[in-house]
């Protein structure tokens, strides 16, 4: 699941996980943390990657509602917001790992490591 509110970076990171993964995936796109939680439950997605920074709901409290009524989820923050504050609300959630926009080859070793859960 991609949660991302930029058509651009859903895009690049659709990308990225095919190019991570051995076998075709199916991609959830969601374009706020309000549909993301919505369709977490119904798809129960390998994982969710997604953007702090969004229209309503932001990124953090989704990703807590979501941890908070499946406590497998795991969740990769892929933000623009790189900063110590942003990494320490992140580090409180028991995320699966936190990524910069500015480098996002950093996500396909997080990815590998669930192509071979």
């Amino acid at each position: 699941m991609i949660v991302e509110d930029h058509a651009q970076m859903r895009q690049v990171l659709t990308e990225i996980i095919a190019l991570s993964q051995e076998d075709e995936v199916q991609i959830i796109s969601c374009e706020s943390g309000e549909d993301a939680v919505v369709q977490y439950p119904l798809f129960r997605p390998d994982v969710v990657l997604m953007d702090i920074e969004l229209q309503g709901m932001n990124g953090l409290e989704a990703a807590r509602i979501i941890c908070k009524e499946d406590s497998t989820a795991r969740v990769i923050v892929v933000t623009s917001h790189n900063s110590p504050s942003m990494r320490k609300k992140a580090e409180k959630l028991s995320l699966l790992g936190f990524v910069s926009k500015d480098q996002l080859f950093d996500l396909n070793p997080i990815l590998q490591t669930i192509n071979h859960s």
